[in-house]
């Protein structure tokens, strides 16, 4: 039998690697190796932050984990922005990549940035709330704009979100290969309720067959409200090298 793969969970905006301790906690007596890094400028890394973190900022942190661990056939999991983050990293290193899985993640053609993907009205207010710091973050939503309902998880995580920084969101994506660099890739849409722009990218999924698409009735946030599930389903991504998907 193989030895487990090594699993690398990046985390989306205003979170940190905090966010996966229920799906580490199943992952790792089953034997699996994971790595749960926090990006520049967010969670216990926020006293970095700067106006000058970009996406690739963003790209490159998790770069460097997999080169410094010296890990080789991984499977990468990105929930939310962390999708784009992991879009770019299979990009540049798909020789470390075993398999990629997008939790309820936003993807976007590249050349793309997050910003390129909201309509006006969204955007004006996204950037209106960047005013108060300068324009150097985001302040975070709720957790129950995540779709978080538990009281208690609600609470754990108003505690832990820090704002995002501004220039991951306007810098754009740009990539070579095509989504998933010819690695087996698995979209996970989380439904109830279903969150808009991952519905967007769940939609462009479900274009593609040679991605398997996953729906689990939760929301956003799967990984502290549905960990059962978000495990298996990483647990058991696919091993097997399959066709690269074009971008939407």
């Amino acid at each position: 039998m193989d030895a487990l793969p090594p699993i690398v969970l990046v985390h989306g905006s205003w979170f940190g690697g905090w966010c996966w301790r229920r799906v580490e906690d199943r992952l790792r007596p089953q034997g699996f190796k994971v790595f749960s890094p926090t990006m520049t400028g967010v969670g216990e890394r926020s006293h970095l932050l700067t106006s000058g973190i970009t996406l690739e900022t963003w790209i490159t942190d998790i770069v460097q984990v997999l080169e410094a661990e010296e890990l080789r056939d991984v499977v990468l999991v990105g929930h939310s922005f962390g999708g784009r983050v992991v879009t770019g990293v299979t990009d540049r290193v798909s020789d470390r990549i075993r398999s990629v899985v997008f939790l309820d993640a936003a993807l976007a053609q590249s050349g793309q940035s997050l910003m390129d993907q909201l309509g006006p009205e969204e955007r004006a207010k996204r950037l209106a709330s960047s005013e108060p710091s300068g324009k150097l973050s985001l302040p975070p939503p709720s957790a129950l704009h995540f779709g978080v309902l538990n009281p208690e998880d609600q609470a754990w995580v108003d505690r832990r979100v820090t704002p995002q920084p501004l220039g991951t969101n306007t810098t754009a994506l740009n990539y070579r290969e095509p989504i998933g660099a010819g690695r087996p890739v698995t979209f996970v849409e989380f439904t109830n309720p279903s969150f808009p722009v991952s519905a967007r990218a769940a939609a462009f999924a479900r274009s593609n067959p040679s991605w398997s698409v996953v729906t689990v009735p939760t929301g956003h946030c799967g990984m502290i409200t549905a960990p059962d599930e978000i495990t298996e389903i990483i647990a058991q991504s696919s091993p097997c090298a399959g066709p690269a998907v074009h971008a939407m």
